[in-house]
């Protein structure tokens, strides 16, 4: 696993104490993060959730530290989502 996913449990972690729904955020090059009712975790291959967001690990790491708006990230193309828009927004609720 490496440490970008590592660092990101911890920090995700710290933020967010429950879930209800399921999401998946992949750090391209690095790997992935589930969020779900269990916590944070580092994602199993093929794990599958409610939605899924990637991103490079730049843009990552700035939504994880307010400096990049992930509704910007969004519609600039540096995030990209798949499924459910709704449970990407109760997380980003979750992350602000």
């Amino acid at each position: 696993m490496s440490e970008v996913v590592n660092a990101a449990v911890e920090k995700l972690s710290e933020k967010i104490d429950s879930f209800d729904s399921s999401a998946k955020f992949v750090i391209t090059g690095e790997g992935a993060i589930m969020i779900d009712e269990g916590g944070v975790r580092p994602a199993e291959d093929g794990e599958e959730a409610e939605v899924t967001l990637t991103a490079s690990r730049e843009t990552f790491e700035g939504i994880m530290d307010g400096s990049v708006n992930p509704t910007t990230a969004f519609m600039t193309g540096k995030l990209a989502l798949d499924g459910s828009m709704a449970v990407a927004m109760q997380l980003g609720q979750k992350l602000s």
